[in-house]
């Protein structure tokens, strides 16, 4: 592969963390998922020891991406929107208009942590996010991503643990996928967050391998606002939390 590293859109920030880290922050505005994604892999394997964290903004048109532990099987019914391999972790999963995508790109090794405290810190991030708008969402033991409860998503109780043998997607849907690739310590992928989007893509796959698995966003929550916004909110309590 040319790892030449390709044009990418100007830095719309400049920001330092809490911790007093030095972050690039870039807004690709939507742009086609193979180009965020061939970009992210460019910017990973040239990035040296002094090079900044970057955390990227996107909004992709329609694709299905097909995670390395994809299984062609879940695609039930791609039609008309192309179905992309990726060489994040995970399953496929839809990307379209109306969905924020938060990609940090960060030094692992100058970060101290490693995959699975890096999963937590994204997901309190969204979790985060989404408490600005009063939505309460969940994490699911096993199942990175985060859910609401269909019938109640703003209450505040806690979601009990599924009993053996029972359906730990039970009354919830999920509206945050995550999936990541590390390399060379260097981290790239990250989250989507639903916030007002065509959903029936999401009928056409079991999303991320979870046969049935109802998926919403804010606006099926009867939240409106505006992507660019949830977008900054991310990005600020994602800088927050990664540090």
């Amino acid at each position: 592969m040319d790892t030449a590293l390709p044009e990418l859109p100007p830095a719309v920030a400049q920001p330092t963390s809490p911790a007093g880290h030095p972050w690039v922050l870039r807004d690709w505005g939507r742009v086609p998922w193979p180009q965020s994604a061939e970009a992210m892999q460019a910017f990973t394997a040239a990035r040296g020891p002094e090079t900044p964290d970057e955390l990227w903004l996107a909004e992709h048109d329609p694709v299905f991406t097909q995670g390395t532990a994809g299984r062609p099987e879940h695609v039930l019914a791609a039609g008309d929107i192309p179905v992309r391999p990726s060489n994040r972790g995970g399953q496929v999963t839809y990307h379209g208009p109306g969905q924020v995508l938060a990609y940090p790109l960060l030094d692992l090794r100058r970060r101290g942590y490693f995959v699975k405290e890096l999963v937590h810190r994204i997901e309190e991030a969204v979790l985060r996010t989404l408490a600005e708008l009063g939505v309460t969402a969940h994490r699911v033991v096993g199942a990175p991503g985060l859910y609401v409860r269909l019938a109640d998503p703003f209450g505040h109780a806690r979601l009990p643990p599924a009993a053996p043998g029972e359906d730990p997607f039970r009354g919830l849907g999920k509206i945050a996928a995550l999936g990541l690739k590390i390399s060379r310590q260097g981290s790239y992928h990250g989250v989507a967050l639903n916030v007002a989007m065509d959903l029936a893509p999401f009928g056409r796959i079991d999303p991320c391998g979870y046969v049935g698995l109802h998926t919403v966003d804010l606006a099926s929550l009867g939240v409106v606002v505006e992507p660019t916004a949830v977008a900054r909110s991310l990005a600020t309590h994602l800088i927050r939390q990664l540090d």
